[in-house]
């Protein structure tokens, strides 16, 4: 059996609705819940990696995770790191992890994909497209469009098979419907 070529339309969270997503979180003044997003989008992370996103991270520009066996290191953009570490000095969080509940305990993932499925009336987006791991499929969609290197991509979100790779980077009919337009071969 072929595997599925298209991704439906219904699942795929494209960028203006992730920055719909943010601005609807400052808006409400859920300034841990919008960077949360952004360091998930910025990075590629599972959300069970949330946790190793620590000060010390933010700090060094990078994050060891160790997870499923195996160890990688995740690159943190500058400007994330600036906007963590501002947030962590004003949450008076001086080591460890970053994202922590009221009682200081890390976020779970319950917690975590609750707290995105309640901007989506206000931010005017599907529930069926907001959840955490759809913010690891636009990271490896947006990285992939800027390098076009499927094994660059897998080693960054930790796969060691392009074959797992290759299922976040599936799209829409109408994206494929485009580039066939774009090749123009019918006289």
């Amino acid at each position: 059996m072929q595997r599925r070529l298209f991704r439906g339309r219904e699942r795929e969270l494209n960028r203006e609705e992730y920055l719909r997503l943010l601005e609807t979180a400052q808006k409400e003044g859920r300034e841990r819940l919008r960077l949360l997003m952004e360091t998930i989008c910025a990075t590629g992370i599972r959300v069970s990696e949330v946790r190793y996103i620590t000060v010390e991270a933010a700090r060094r520009g990078h994050a060891g995770i160790f997870l499923k066996g195996k160890v990688r290191v995740i690159l943190l953009p500058g400007k994330l790191c600036r906007k963590l570490m501002k947030y962590a000095k004003k949450k008076k969080i001086g080591s460890g992890e970053i994202f922590l509940t009221r009682t200081g305990k890390g976020m779970s993932r319950k917690e975590i994909w609750s707290a995105m499925k309640s901007l989506c009336g206000a931010a005017k987006v599907e529930r069926s497209k907001v959840f955490p791991h759809n913010l690891r499929h636009l990271f490896a969609r947006t990285f992939y469009k800027a390098c076009r290197d499927v094994a660059k991509l897998a080693d960054v979100l930790g796969h060691s098979s392009i074959e797992t790779t290759r299922i976040y980077l599936v799209s829409t009919g109408e994206e494929h419907s485009r580039q066939i337009e774009r090749l123009n071969l019918v006289c």
